[in-house]
């Protein structure tokens, strides 16, 4: 009893080391489960979303609409739970401007559910729901009215609005019909788009690069008042998939495997079905025409006849009277007086004919009449059967290709942009912890150590006495166990709770996400404490097992003073003879306590190191927009248009005059797989080793003027986040392979020199070899000249030749899209890409000026602060266990000092003087250490279609540095009292 009643007085008299420990424990486990636990609730929450409300595995898409054997033939895919065929219409409105929705009919199938947040949901025709980015916008509220005009149809679906439907059977009247919505719209509802979280009240990043809205808006209409038996898309549930959370792994393993199958002959059949469909309703077409021609042509020729018989009649009766009249004079002369009726011969009567017709100007005008409308008749006739041939033969390539897209949960911007924010934030949780413990391990040694040392006598009087080692050492374990769990406790409060609060406020500024809520994780909450009570055990463990390998007799006795040594400085003699004496006791303090300098140089610079590295992250996203749009990218704007509107597009950009130099490619969306990864049809977004990237086609003829637009540097991988950059303009497009962009290449691990699978906007698939890995920051661009891209893409030998174009397809490139330097401000280009985006034949414009200025990323800023603002606390706990321990070695020092005369502020001065050398020995260290550590940490961001190239600017060094002084000078404000109370003569005294 007598044992446990000291144990627990030692511990009291301990209560700062206890504290110490404790807070170190604290914010270690604070950090290393509060960014988990924030990621993990917001993972939870969205994937229960999702779930709720149905948002689609995969989405399938058809330049040409889906028919009703589309959908038929995706329900028999192996592995797919529900199909719900989806109609959609573009539509315009006048809102200060002209503005584009879709209007979206609300599946009936449970698929892609919005998610309703006021009023009610539509049902009958007319009514409709909207978004939140709507009625902020616009000022309405449920109850409003709108007319909207819906905008022409694509190329695409004017060309099978009127064709045969996919499965005779089910379509009755024979054709396709393109959808169609009411146009006298009420507001019902405010409704969230599943497919599209961002927060329209907040200060949401879906603004800058990875927007990918179509249109401005999307309207939630009932499926009564919906016409058209064409689809825009099909959705599907995957079997199995809503029991995996959409964010893991084995989701996008389970959701691939249907998607592989689809890709596989699904996909193949039905694009040539469908083509066969429209080319049967071409035919069918002109097959019709030909017969309503031939019956008009026939009418035509029936009246012609029924003429000309009638004229005939008339010139034939003249025929019978003349000769009737000579007949009858013959017979008065009574020179055929027997012969009552002429007979004449065919000849003869034939040329009476012409002889009566000549003589008479009305039946001449008449037989002219006829002839030429024969004549007409005969050239229409010929005419038309030449245009029917015409088009007949034409019908084939004027059809295009019909081409599937088959897209996963990857493919939504508004997903993808959550999963990316999140895994970044995550990765940064995995890695800072691992600082923090080591902090932690060398501060409870460094405490720990001291307080063995401080009970050296006691120890050996319990060890001679009787008592095991163990149990004696289990003073100390225990009480490092208790400030552990303590501090291991508050901090899963923390962590569980604080922290994850702090980070989904952040969120819910960015993203909407109903249910949100906070939950505990037992297994990683646990595991947790169990680390840091490991590496806070093992030090005190190492710290008593020094002591008590010595002797209880040993230990005993007084510990003998450290012998007395020379430092390297007292070598220096210019320098040594010019330092005063105090100063001279202050440099072998420093150096001849190795372990104490080795302990506090290493926490101070591990903690400045966390600033420093939080800031370089902070420095390194905001530079990004900048770097890539103003320094990589050397153009103004790029154009994108459909291909059937490319010429018109160049012709309106050309003809604004605001264009200084120009060059025409082509831009097409694709994946890029590493060759050895795998043997699928394509690699999915997501999977491992496959990146979305945008594939550039250059025209042969100025593949030199690239680098006048974009900024070419070859790179090659560097080490703890640094890379080699080689001299602008040094690198070339050629026709012997590709220029991958930096940002795609380090996330796949490709260099120059390896190979690499490309699909391109057609989903044709090809080998290609990497020529050379370009300076890109954001994107994943992927440049390939005009020949080589021929000869990747028009290959017999390319993989998936059935998907290869057809051989009257072959011809050369579409130049899509446009990269252009335009003249004016920053202000101005904004303004001119948004003009150019109201025009019928741009797609997309970019302002990269708009592009630079509003890039943000504000998720990565607050986390930030939050681990600049841990590494603070961490620093000040640091110093003051650094300081306490220092104060509580040198008691008779600094008794001795006091009894010799100093005041207590030269005492003051005399401590502190050697802890702020100490501290400024640790920040010089620790500010390129945070360099080295930041650079590892963005590395592992590693996020899609984005590099981290590593920037700290100098106001962060100075940050940190300012930042780690100030705490050690707060710190010698606790300290201070401390010198204040030592009583020399009691200190004098004890005997430690």
């Amino acid at each position: 009893m007598a044992f446990v009643k000291d144990m627990l007085r030692m511990w009291a008299h301990s209560w700062k080391r206890f504290i110490s420990i404790a807070m170190i424990t604290l914010l270690g486990v604070a950090v290393l489960t509060g960014i988990y636990a924030g990621c993990r609730d917001a993972f939870r929450s969205t994937d229960r979303f999702f779930d709720a409300q149905g948002l689609h595995d995969v989405q399938v898409l058809s330049t040409a609409g889906l028919s009703n054997g589309d959908i038929a033939a995706l329900r028999k895919v192996n592995g797919v739970a529900k199909v719900q065929a989806e109609r959609s219409q573009e539509v315009t409105f006048d809102l200060d401007g002209r503005k584009s929705a879709t209007m979206q009919e609300i599946g009936t199938n449970g698929i892609d559910q919005p998610y309703l947040q006021e009023g009610r949901m539509p049902k009958k025709a007319g009514e409709i729901a909207v978004t939140r980015k709507f009625i902020r916008d616009s000022g309405k509220h449920i109850g409003s009215r709108l007319t909207v005009t819906p905008e022409s149809a694509s190329s695409d679906t004017s060309d099978t609005s009127d064709t045969n439907g996919a499965d005779g059977t089910n379509e009755t009247n024979g054709t396709d019909e393109a959808p169609s919505f009411p146009t006298k719209l009420t507001i019902v509802g405010v409704v969230l788009d599943p497919q599209n979280l961002s927060n329209p009240d907040g200060y949401s990043a879906m603004t800058s690069f990875r927007s990918t809205a179509t249109t401005d808006y999307t309207f939630f209409a009932p499926s009564d008042g919906v016409t058209g038996t064409l689809y825009t898309s099909a959705t599907l549930l995957v079997k199995g998939a809503a029991a995996e959370s959409t964010f893991d792994e084995s989701y996008e393993n389970t959701v691939k495997q249907v998607t592989d199958r689809i890709d596989g002959t699904v996909k193949t059949d039905r694009q040539k079905a469908r083509r066969q469909e429209l080319l049967d309703a071409g035919n069918k077409k002109i097959a019709d025409a030909r017969a309503e021609a031939d019956k008009k042509f026939a009418d035509a020729q029936s009246q012609i006849d029924a003429n000309r018989q009638q004229f005939n009649q008339q010139v034939d009766q003249i025929v019978d009277m003349q000769a009737s009249a000579a007949a009858a004079g013959a017979a008065a002369n009574g020179a055929n007086a027997g012969a009552t009726t002429p007979q004449l011969d065919e000849t003869t009567r034939e040329t009476m004919r012409e002889t009566i017709i000549a003589a008479s100007p009305e039946l001449t005008q008449a037989k002219q009449q006829l002839d030429q409308a024969q004549s007409q008749l005969n050239e229409q006739k010929a005419s038309t059967e030449q245009t029917l041939k015409t088009k007949e033969n034409e019908l084939k390539t004027s059809i295009p290709q019909v081409r599937w897209y088959v897209q996963d949960r990857q493919s939504l911007g508004g997903f993808s942009a959550l999963k990316s924010d999140l895994d970044s934030i995550q990765s940064l949780g995995n890695a800072f912890p691992i600082v923090f413990l080591l902090v932690a391990v060398m501060m409870s040694l460094t405490a720990m150590a001291r307080m063995v040392e401080e009970d050296r006598s006691l120890i050996g009087t319990y060890v001679g006495l009787g008592y095991g080692r163990l149990a004696v050492a289990s003073r100390y374990l225990l009480f490092a166990l208790l400030a552990c769990l303590i501090g291991g406790g508050l901090g899963l409060i923390a962590g569980f709770l604080g922290i994850p609060a702090f980070l989904l406020v952040v969120l819910q500024g960015m993203y909407v996400m109903p249910g949100l809520r906070l939950e505990y994780d037992w297994l990683y909450g646990s595991l947790g404490i169990a680390l840091f009570v490991v590496g806070v055990l093992a030090a005190t463990i190492y710290a008593c097992v020094q002591e008590m390998r010595q002797t209880p007799a040993a230990l005993m006795r007084p510990k003998a003073p450290r012998a007395g040594s020379r430092i390297l400085l007292e070598r220096i003699r210019p320098v040594w003879n010019r330092i005063g004496f105090l100063g001279k006791v202050t440099a072998r303090n420093i150096f001849r306590f190795k372990s104490r300098l080795i302990m506090t140089v290493g926490g101070v610079a591990g903690c400045t190191a966390l600033i420093v590295c939080g800031l370089a992250i902070n420095d390194t996203v905001a530079d990004l927009g900048i770097k890539q749009y103003r320094d990589i990218y050397q153009y103004d704007l790029m154009v994108v248009s459909d291909d059937s509107d490319a010429s018109a597009m160049r012709t309106k950009v050309a003809s604004d005059g605001r264009v200084t130099s120009s060059l025409d490619v082509r831009i097409e969306s694709g994946d890029l797989t590493v060759a050895g990864s795998g043997d699928g049809d394509s690699g999915k977004a997501g999977s491992s080793g496959s990146e979305s990237i945008q594939l550039v086609a250059v025209p042969e003829k100025h593949l030199s003027d690239l680098g006048e637009m974009v900024t070419l540097q070859p790179v090659s991988s560097g080490i703890l986040g640094t890379s080699g950059v080689g001299k602008t303009g040094s690198l070339k497009l050629d026709d012997d392979g590709v220029i991958v962009a930096q940002s795609a290449a380090s996330a796949l691990g490709v260099k120059a020199g390896s190979k690499v699978r490309l699909t391109n906007g057609d989903g044709v698939q090809a080998t290609a070899k990497v020529g050379a890995v370009n300076r890109n920051l954001i994107g994943s661009d992927v440049y390939v000249s005009e020949t080589y891209y021929a000869k990747l893409f028009d290959s017999k030998d390319a993989k998936n030749t059935k998907n290869s174009k057809s051989s009257e397809d072959s011809e050369a490139l579409t130049w899509n899209a446009m990269l252009a330097k335009l003249s004016g401000s920053d202000a101005s280009q904004t303004d001119y890409a948004e003009s150019l985006e109201e025009d019928s034949s741009v797609m997309k414009a970019v302002s990269c000026a708009h592009m630079a200025d509003s890039f943000k990323f504000d998720l990565m800023g607050a986390v930030v602060a939050l681990i600049v603002a841990l590494a603070g606390g961490l620093a000040l706990v640091v110093l003051f266990t650094l300081a306490n321990t220092n104060v509580s070695e040198r008691v008779r020092e600094m008794a001795t000092l006091k009894v010799l005369g100093f005041f207590d502020r030269e005492v003051h001065h005399y401590v502190n003087r050697e802890m702020m050398i100490l501290t400024v020995m640790g920040v010089i260290l620790g500010l390129p250490l945070g360099r080295l550590v930041g650079g590892m940490l963005t590395m592992a961001l590693n996020m899609p279609s984005l590099y981290f190239e590593v920037e700290v600017k100098p106001l962060s060094y100075v940050i940190a540095a300012v930042a780690t002084m100030a705490f050690a000078l707060l710190v010698q404000l606790f300290v201070n009292p401390v010198l204040d109370r030592i009583d020399p003569i009691s200190s004098l005294k004890s005997v430690e």
